[in-house]
């Protein structure tokens, strides 16, 4: 009953096709218990000498009802497969939309693999439901209410006899139902892993080659399949001893019919044409009781999978809209930043399998930010400075919201960025992440990411000094690129990433250590372009490179999540802090690596 009130706003969507096709379903049936009815009539005219036109009028007639409900059966399947092609459509755009707005810090504890599997197995068990379990068991209930009472009407004790044995149906599905739910949870769950496997071995296939790990690994890929494997058979098994079970009962009931039905016939308490209907309807019950059998399975597997993809829909996003969000007022001038009194700790998750991992934090985990203030005035070039895990990502990405601080607060124009929509927020701000993403799709399109003239894309890739090596191409713009950017190098990668943040022409831009895979020279090149592109706009910089960023209005030092110095390259060299031992350090490794 959850599954059924899960799919039911679904299906209120659908319910004009619902409505038609239940409609044909029970004149499906209608018609086709009719046919017995012509049957017994022709049966008996021929026992008592009717004429050779009543008896073909008679065939006719179930000529007819067979023609009907062929066409009603066709409607059924036609109307309500249909509608479960599109609850299926509607339930994967919910999902997907409800993936794209979960914070990232969700897919560190929800592998990909397993978000696969729910998009594609599980989905797959809930259309079954939605279409042919539904259709079946209404079909099931419809003819048994339909067949009894013209079963009733010809001998009742016949009809008590005939389905004493279709009652252990009811009790086979009982006793099996349950097991059968458990070993399809464990199937899928184990399927997420497998399909995670996959993608990750896909994904870093060069890894894999530069280490000579193929075989180690289609090793252990191979241990998974067999396991797969494994939890299919039990699954299996049990279906499988379900659909003889089922079949038995229905042979008894026709054993039953045949000994007592038979006697009644010799005895003349009913007649030949009678039994031979009784007996058909009999015939049409069994069919119904095994397609019960394999309902429930199919809603045992259904209600499995809806209780994944309902763990993550009942997910609620930890990012979302204030409830009165705020605008932004338009700012032509960028727009200030500031940091006040910032604290930020990753949770620790518990471990876990797949997509059930629990997410908990350990008593006293680290800060990667600790107090950390300080303003990136409006229009300002800002750049943040430190060693390796000293918390610069971290602290950029707390201005689109990616993730939220603990404590303290950040503010864009001197507004809570939690007040402010979304959306409005990161349109507000082109973001170049550490980790470039790039689609398999056309540079063009990579650049504009939505509705941008092919202006600003040409000037944004001008800007960072993209143009000529685009220009060079034989498709230009149009090259299309592999899986992540595959067929660019890393520099070039990263260019076409700061192409599509400056395309957008935000207020703000982000830059976090977007240029590490770029030589000098071109680094160089690449700041002097975004100079110019960003006038007007505030720019915050995150570099591993001192020197690339020494012209800044402001630096900002961070050493262990915390700010240790701000100021211009000139005050922060003469006080001799922590800025200044890492310029010198930098300056070490250029002349040992020189």
């Amino acid at each position: 009953m959850s599954l059924l009130r899960s799919l039911l706003p679904y299906f209120r969507r659908h319910r004009h096709a619902m409505t038609a096709g239940l409609v044909c379903v029970i004149l499906g049936n209608l018609f086709q218990l009719a046919g017995p009815q012509f049957l017994q009539r022709g049966i008996d005219a021929i026992a008592a000498g009717a004429g050779a036109r009543r008896v073909a009028w008679i065939a006719a007639g179930l000529v007819l009802t067979a023609t009907l409900t062929g066409a009603a059966r066709f409607g059924m399947r036609q109307l309500l497969n249909g509608v479960s092609r599109r609850v299926e459509y509607d339930l994967r755009n919910d999902l997907y939309g409800h993936l794209a707005g979960l914070e990232p810090a969700f897919y560190l504890r929800h592998p990909t693999g397993d978000l696969m599997a729910l998009s594609t197995n599980d989905l797959s068990a809930v259309r079954m439901v939605a279409g042919p379990a539904i259709m079946y068991l209404t079909e099931t209930l419809t003819r048994v209410a339909m067949a009894l009472p013209l079963m009733a009407g010809i001998d009742g004790r016949l009809t008590l006899l005939g389905l004493i044995p279709m009652l252990g149906v009811p009790a086979v599905i009982v006793a099996m139902g349950p097991r059968i739910e458990k070993r399809f949870e464990e199937v899928q769950a184990h399927f997420g892993t497998l399909t995670a496997a996959a993608h990750e071995n896909l994904s870093g296939v060069r890894v894999v080659r530069a280490y000579r790990q193929e075989s180690a690994q289609i090793a252990g890929f191979e241990q998974l399949s067999l396991e797969y494997v494994r939890r299919n058979l039990r699954l299996a098994r049990l279906w499988a001893g379900l659909f003889p079970l089922v079949m038995l009962v229905g042979g008894l009931g026709g054993v039953v019919t045949l000994w007592f039905g038979g006697r009644l016939v010799m005895d003349g308490a009913v007649t030949l044409g009678q039994f031979v209907a009784f007996a058909t309807y009999l015939v049409l019950l069994v069919w119904p009781m095994i397609a019960l059998g394999w309902v429930t399975n199919l809603f045992q597997r259904g209600a499995a999978s809806m209780a994944r993809i309902r763990r993550i829909l009942d997910t609620a996003p930890a990012i979302a809209d204030a409830p009165a969000p705020r605008p932004l007022a338009p700012a032509p001038g960028g727009r200030a930043v500031e940091f006040r009194d910032v604290w930020f700790r990753y949770p620790v998750p518990k471990p876990g399998a797949g997509g059930d991992a629990a997410e908990a934090a350990t008593p006293t985990p680290p800060w990667a930010l600790a107090g950390v203030t300080f303003t990136a005035p409006a229009g300002a070039w800002v750049a943040i400075v430190g060693a390796t895990g000293s918390g610069k990502s971290t602290l950029v990405e707390l201005v689109p919201r990616l993730m939220d601080a603990e404590r303290g607060a950040v503010l864009v124009d001197g507004v809570n960025v939690r007040s402010v929509a979304l959306g409005d927020l990161r349109r507000a701000i082109g973001f170049v992440p550490q980790d470039t993403f790039l689609f398999s799709d056309t540079i063009a399109e990579n650049i504009a990411l939505g509705d941008r003239p092919a202006a600003a894309v040409e000037r944004a890739s001008r800007a960072a000094q993209l143009h000529d090596t685009v220009a060079g191409f034989p498709a230009g713009y149009a090259t299309m690129l592999g899986e992540r950017g595959i067929n660019l190098s890393g520099g070039q990668k990263q260019r076409t990433a700061i192409a599509r943040a400056l395309a957008r022409e935000p207020d703000v831009v982000i830059l976090d250590d977007a240029l590490s895979a770029v030589d000098t020279e071109t680094e160089a090149a690449i700041l002097r372009g975004l100079r110019a592109a960003v006038q007007g706009r505030t720019a915050i910089v995150v570099s591993h490179r001192i020197t690339a960023v020494r012209d800044a209005d402001l630096i900002v030092v961070l050493d262990g999540g915390r700010v240790v110095e701000t100021g211009r390259h000139e005050d922060l060299f003469a006080a001799r802090g922590r800025y200044w031992e890492l310029l010198r350090r930098q300056q070490l490794e250029e002349t040992l690596a020189g």
